[in-house]
């Protein structure tokens, strides 16, 4: 059930300047945000649950719909769509640092990776919208107890609850299928939650990006479609760009199993909280709590930080504009799928 914590008044409407899908806070300085448009839901539960996006849930929860007369055309839409917009990671392995710098013969430390479902797209604006207008900055199952007091300082532009360059709680049409940018890591994790699914952790990132299944080859990607950087298959800033695309751009750039845009376009937040030492082993503690971002973004410089190794945090409650998320499904809570495939195949 959603609570109202704190009465959230409505400034002067007013028009100011927006980044876009990332871009600098100047590029729309002439140009009116364009609301999107709000939408009309359905009165049966199920209908709603599928308008919403929150596929998950309804598969997991299949057997309280079969009363539903909708539930057999839905549910077979539903599974279509879900394996449209996921894909399999087979189980690997990865190597992640334990200290800042990375350097040869650091600390490393070896993790194993069980087989996991992965969204083959950042989450959307459009996406987002959704989780936005169901309420979802005021259901607190969504958000931990810890969080619960800062919830009245995640606003858009205008004082509504939203990302952060949003306005009057809409996000600008013409960045529909932009990553959505300017959120937190509770608010990623939030609408995770609220679909049914989880964030994805930095070793299952990296196995997604790496490519590093169990194998006689052991091999391993720097960046998902192989060694050598191209930046032709990823938007970075020597792509020269300069923001953010749509989700679904350079598929060249794709990991082996069509996931998209791991390598650039936005950073992403991981379930894994930051935690790493300096060379002389020493813990490295910040002062806020920070997770795990991966990944680079359309800003990002250094090529190398864009790498399937590279690992560098945020702090949690950072609502940037080079920064948004994917989710994940453990592969034992995917009871919709019949006929697992084999290893190294894809969904």
């Amino acid at each position: 059930m959603g609570i109202k914590l704190f009465t959230r008044k409505r400034p002067p409407s007013r028009l100011e300047s927006h980044p876009g899908g990332g871009s600098d806070a100047s590029a729309d300085l002439a140009t009116a945000h364009q609301p999107a448009p709000f939408e009309q839901l359905d009165a049966d539960p199920l209908k709603r649950l599928h308008q919403q996006g929150r596929h998950a849930m309804i598969l997991r929860d299949e057997a309280k719909w079969r009363a539903d007369p909708a539930h057999p055309d839905i549910i077979e839409t539903v599974k279509n769509e879900i394996e449209r917009r996921m894909a399999l990671v087979p189980d690997g392995n990865v190597t992640l640092s334990q200290t800042l710098t990375g350097g040869s013969g650091a600390p490393e430390e070896d993790v194993d990776i069980a087989a996991f479902l992965l969204d083959v797209h950042t989450v959307t604006n459009s996406r987002f919208q959704k989780f936005v207008d169901a309420g979802g900055y005021d259901e607190l199952e969504f958000w931990p107890e810890e969080i619960w007091p800062h919830l009245i300082e995640l606003k858009d532009m205008t004082g509504q609850p939203g990302p952060r360059f949003w306005r009057h709680s809409r996000h600008d049409l013409r960045f529909a299928e932009h990553p959505v940018v300017g959120i937190s890591w509770y608010e990623a994790q939030a609408f995770a939650l609220w679909i049914g699914q989880r964030l994805v952790t930095e070793a299952e990132w990296q196995m997604a990006a790496s490519w590093r299944i169990r194998s006689s080859t052991d091999m391993l990607r720097r960046y998902p479609w192989g060694d050598a950087m191209d930046a032709t298959r990823c938007n970075l800033w020597s792509s020269r760009i300069g923001t953010t695309v749509p989700v679904d751009q350079y598929p060249k750039g794709a990991a082996p199993n069509q996931v998209l845009q791991l390598v650039g376009n936005v950073w992403e937040w991981t379930d894994s909280e930051y935690m790493v030492n300096d060379d002389q082993g020493r813990p490295i503690v910040g002062e806020m709590p920070m997770h795990v971002i991966r990944g680079g973004a359309f800003d990002t410089y250094f090529d190398a930080q864009a790498a399937s190794h590279f690992r560098t945090g945020q702090i949690a409650l950072a609502r940037v504009k080079n920064t948004g998320f994917r989710c994940a499904v453990d592969l034992n809570q995917a009871t919709w799928i019949s006929g697992l495939p084999e290893e190294g195949e894809v969904l």
